[in-house]
């Protein structure tokens, strides 16, 4: 099972890359030509490349971030933080496609909410998606929102699992609370949040769906995704699947080096209890 749905796509994406073929025609050994126009003919792959960095840091630090602070803030286990937790994991429940539709909406420059909270604040409305500047991060705010409650949910779990000893020692000794924070409860929580760092890093990078629905890329190339671009050339523009194999093998290569570097230089800072 591995070797068919795995190892062999794989190795199929990186021969595909050596040649100029689009499905129906033989396949022609171009060598690097493919790799060549990449990164030195067209400016549209290095845009959606810089594009899906951002994404990706936007996405990685606020998920993080907040599940850390939401976390913290719902420890105690009474029925209103029982309550807020359901609700905040609700939206990872609901299909990306659809929250990207609802907030379409709720992003529409003319009738959508945000911009009617604008208007009742007497602030000026904004564009939204429409503009180049604002739009990645506009969407990057929806896969957080959605994500957030199953990050948060593993985060509250593993600070639940901190020893209530070492904990009650550091307020005898009147441990501030931020100093008792990082010095006991973020070493022992790192397994999972170094768990949480590479899984959302990885989910970001292959992110789709919601560039799809939301923006297909646009306005221009702003929110163009490495792999929205590695689609577009493989089933909308002449099928050029020899240039998208490309693309993909790239994104295969940078997910790999970055899977490592967080092994070889965050791992020795993860405490295993």
């Amino acid at each position: 099972m591995m070797l068919i749905f795995v190892f062999y796509p794989l190795v199929n994406l990186v021969y595909l890359s050596f040649f100029n073929y689009n499905l129906i025609g033989t396949k022609e050994f171009v060598g690097l030509k493919n790799y060549k126009i990449l990164f030195f003919i067209k400016t549209d792959f290095i845009q959606a490349l810089r594009n899906t960095g951002v994404y990706t840091l936007t996405v990685v630090i606020f998920s993080l971030l907040l599940a850390i602070l939401l976390a913290l803030w719902l420890e105690k286990d009474n029925w209103i933080n029982r309550f807020l937790q359901k609700s905040m994991f609700t939206p990872y429940l609901i299909s990306m496609v659809s929250c990207a539709y609802i907030w379409s909406w709720m992003y529409d420059s003319d009738s959508g909410v945000f911009n009617a909270l604008l208007n009742a604040l007497k602030l000026s409305p904004l564009r939204w998606l429409n503009d180049s500047d604002m739009a990645i991060f506009c969407v990057a705010a929806v896969a957080v929102w959605k994500s957030l409650g199953y990050y948060l949910i593993i985060v509250l779990a593993s600070i639940k699992t901190v020893p209530r000893d070492i904990l009650e020692a550091a307020e005898l000794d009147r441990t501030p609370p931020l100093r008792k924070f990082i010095k006991i409860t973020l070493p022992m929580i790192s397994p999972q949040l170094f768990f949480l760092l590479i899984t959302i890093t990885i989910s970001s990078f292959k992110v789709f769906d919601v560039v799809r629905v939301m923006t297909n890329g646009g306005p221009g190339n702003s929110t163009d995704v490495l792999v929205t671009y590695i689609y577009r050339y493989a089933f909308q523009m002449n099928a050029k699947v020899g240039y998208a194999s490309a693309a993909g093998t790239v994104l295969l290569i940078i997910m790999m080096i970055l899977t490592y570097l967080y092994f070889k230089v965050l791992n020795k800072r993860i405490y295993y209890q």
